[in-house]
Order: C-alpha cells, then sequence, then structure tokens
C-alpha cells in the first residue's frame, strides 16, 4: 500500500500517541472517533491494511464484504507501506515494509499502543520503539482461562515474558485479560481499565427503531409470532460450536419441555451445511425463500429454524429484535466474544458458556444465564427458563454500566497526563 495519511494527518511535529493495528475493525474504529471527539489526547491510528473498508474475501465467515458504516471517517489515520498480500488473518504478511524506528521519531511519537502480538507486525513496532525510545501501551484479548498445555506452553510463556517486560502501560479489556497480566508480573499501577465494548447507544437506537418491526421482521424470516427465538450470531466455525445449540433446542422439543422453540442463525461459515442439515430450515437467505431440499433431519420433530445470512453492522440489529435471546456456546478461542455486547445493548438477555470472556466479566451481570462449556444439558435448562417467562424478557441498559467507551477515554488520558 502507499503511504495515504489521513485529512486529519498532523501539520507539525508534535507529541503524539500513535495507535497500531492490523485494519479498520468495526468495534475499535468507534473507540478512535471517540477518541477524537474527546480531543485531549492527540493520536494517531496506524493501519497494516485496509481489509474490512473495501469488499474482500473473509477467511471464517467464508465470504466478501466490506462493513457499511464508516470505518476511516472522524479521526486520523494513515496506512503504513505493507506487502502487496497482506492480510490480518496472516501472522508475517501483516507486517510493514517501511522503517517504523524512523516513522515513530519523526512523526514526533510520545508512545505506541498496539493491540496484541498476533501478527508480526506488532512485534516490528516492539523492536522499534525499543531503539526510538518510545514508551509501549498495550491491549490485547488474550485471558487466562484456557489451560497452558503441549510442548509449546512454555516457549510461548518465554516470548510474553519478554514481550511484557517491556510494556509500561496495560489496558485491560477485562478480568481474564488483567489476570493474564498480572500472571506475568504486571504492577498495579501498570494497569488500567478499557473495556471491551461496542457503541452502545446506536445498537440501542437501533433496536428502538427496529421493534415495532419485529412481527414484520419475523414474517419476513419465516419466523411464527408465538415462537421463543434463541439466536446464534456470528461465525459459523468450530470454535463458537454453533451446533451446542442445535442439540440443547432438539432435546427441548424431543422431551416436549419446549414445543415453540425457532432458530435464528445470523453469519456465514464452514458450518453451514451442517448446521441446516440438522434443523428444517423455514427460510434461508442464500435462497431468499422457504428450504424444502435440506436432508430431512433423524428426528420427528427436527427444530425449525431461519438462517438469516451474513448481516452487516445497519443490518444486525434486525436479527437482534428478532430474537428472544442471544446464545455464545464458544470455545476458549472466544477470548471476549463482543456479540455479547452488541446484543446486551439491544436489550436482549444472552446465554454464554462458561469459556467466553465475557463469561467472567457481562455474564456475572445476568444471572444464572452462563453455563458449562459443551454442557447441551445445562444450555437446555437456560433456554427453557427463558422460554418459559409469559413475556419476553428485557435487558436493562444498566448491564453495560462501565462497559462503555467513556471508560477507556479515562485511561487513556490518565497514562498521557502522567507521562507529560
Amino acid at each position: 500500500f502507499a503511504l495515504r495519511p489521513s485529512p486529519f494527518a498532523l501539520r507539525t511535529i508534535l507529541p503524539v500517541l500513535i495507535i497500531l493495528t492490523t485494519h479498520p475493525i468495526q468495534y475499535q474504529v468507534p473507540l478512535w472517533q471517540a477518541l477524537a471527539a474527546d480531543g485531549r489526547v492527540p493520536f494517531e491510528v496506524w493501519y497494516l491494511c485496509d481489509h474490512g473498508t473495501k469488499v474482500s474475501h473473509d477467511v471464517e465467515f467464508g465470504t466478501k464484504f466490506a462493513w457499511d458504516i464508516d470505518m476511516l471517517g472522524g479521526y486520523p489515520h494513515r496506512f503504513l507501506q505493507a506487502p502487496p498480500d497482506v492480510h490480518p488473518a496472516h501472522f508475517w504478511k501483516c507486517r510493514a515494509t517501511e522503517n517504523l524506528t524512523e516513522r515513530l521519531q519523526k512523526d514526533g511519537a510520545k508512545a505506541l499502543w498496539i493491540q496484541g502480538w498476533q501478527v508480526a507486525g506488532y512485534w516490528q513496532a516492539v523492536i522499534a520503539a525499543g531503539k526510538a525510545g518510545v514508551p509501549l501501551w498495550l491491549r490485547g484479548e488474550s485471558n487466562d482461562l484456557a489451560p497452558k498445555t503441549g510442548w509449546k506452553a512454555p516457549l510461548k510463556k518465554a516470548v510474553l515474558r519478554w514481550l511484557f517486560s517491556r510494556i509500561e502501560t496495560f489496558l485491560y479489556i477485562g478480568q481474564g485479560n488483567r489476570r493474564l497480566y498480572e500472571s506475568y508480573g504486571a504492577r498495579p499501577d501498570q494497569l488500567l481499565p478499557a473495556p471491551y465494548c461496542v457503541d452502545n447507544e446506536r445498537f440501542r437506537k437501533q433496536a428502538e427503531a427496529l421493534r415495532p418491526q419485529r412481527s414484520e421482521i419475523r414474517r419476513r424470516w419465516g419466523i411464527p409470532d408465538n415462537a421463543f427465538v434463541p439466536l446464534f450470531c456470528g461465525k459459523f466455525i468450530p470454535k463458537k460450536r454453533p451446533m451446542d445449540l442445535v442439540q440443547a433446542s432438539q432435546s427441548l422439543i424431543d422431551s416436549k419441555r419446549a414445543s415453540h422453540l425457532h432458530l435464528l442463525f445470523a453469519g456465514s461459515g464452514e458450518l453451514g451445511a451442517d448446521l441446516r442439515e440438522a434443523c428444517q430450515v423455514t427460510f434461508d437467505a442464500e435462497t431468499q425463500e422457504p428450504r424444502t431440499g435440506n436432508r430431512k433431519p433423524e428426528t420427528e420433530n427436527p427444530i425449525p429454524a431461519t438462517f438469516a445470512g451474513f448481516l452487516n453492522q445497519s443490518q444486525v440489529s434486525e436479527a437482534y429484535v428478532a430474537a428472544d435471546c442471544l446464545v455464545l456456546p464458544s470455545d476458549y478461542g472466544e477470548t471476549w466474544g463482543l456479540v455479547v455486547n452488541e446484543a446486551l445493548a439491544s436489550g436482549l438477555p444472552c446465554i454464554i458458556s462458561d469459556r467466553c470472556g465475557s463469561a467472567h466479566d457481562l455474564g456475572q451481570r445476568t444471572p444464572n444465564q452462563v453455563f458449562p462449556f459443551a454442557d447441551t444439558a445445562a444450555l437446555a435448562d437456560r433456554i427453557q427458563h427463558l422460554a418459559s417467562e409469559p413475556t419476553p424478557t428485557r435487558v436493562s441498559p444498566d448491564v453495560l454500566s462501565g462497559y462503555s467507551f467513556e471508560v477507556s477515554l479515562e485511561s487513556i488520558y490518565r497514562v498521557w497526563a502522567n507521562a507529560a
């Protein structure tokens, strides 16, 4: 990529916070926009690639798309020079081809904030910051939930110990993330909250505007008005375990503990065919009509399901309004699960696996809605509990208190001001 300074590019060399990240991400961009609107900390975001700003292929979604919200407006940014085949999902391909030490010095970097350690570009930045004498900030998303086993564990521990020893400020997204840093020796004075969150107000407003259309949305997707609708929203990939939702719901129908269930799947991915074969699909966005040709599931009363397809940021609120709860059955690979934040901001209760990072923070605010990973019987119990309520359960916006951009803005300003 050619170097493309944003319209906000700094005209004079002033001390600035440099934020390095892989690409414009729909959950990060609103924070950059809020930081720019706040105005207390001069900064610039450096991107290694432009994935998500134009139509491109996402391996795990298995489809091409570009986010339909403004990903580049309202904050200062630039795209660094990178390999022609740069991609955020590949460690070595996601790197800079320009001299980051010189770039930091030229742009007057007072601090460098990296978003993790999963791509080569971040490791380049750590080394460059050391050479330039620039303090490092870290806001990663890993946590301490997954067991540390296998021959790679000691190597990973040694590498992370080296990395964390070079970090001056840790911005932690949640309690599991904080515990990970503490386990490597991070001091209390180095730790500040920067919770994982979404644009709560945008999702709240979108849900409020769509709620009067709930019946219409359901009819369009082949969902009966009287159905209780658990929603799976995300990539249909093994670590997210969408089939657990099918199995739990099917057990409720087979045991006659709940007869009015209807599943809603929003997303796409490699498990799409298996999910469709396990359900009686009433509507599939791939064909825009009811499906009658899927293989009949091996049960007398297959669980009815709607496949709404991939829903972009301006569309996903339709799923939150049409559904009665969100289910996230993921394994340890779900370091947080921001779909939970989206659903809660939309007023939707969530049922979360205890291996999801968000379960140990947001799950504590929704009693009895966290279940043991892969325990489909426990998941069925949680679904039945919500389905037995006489009216749909609505979550109060207060459940997201403390999980907003404002908390991060205060932490960022605190570190910046103390370093002045």
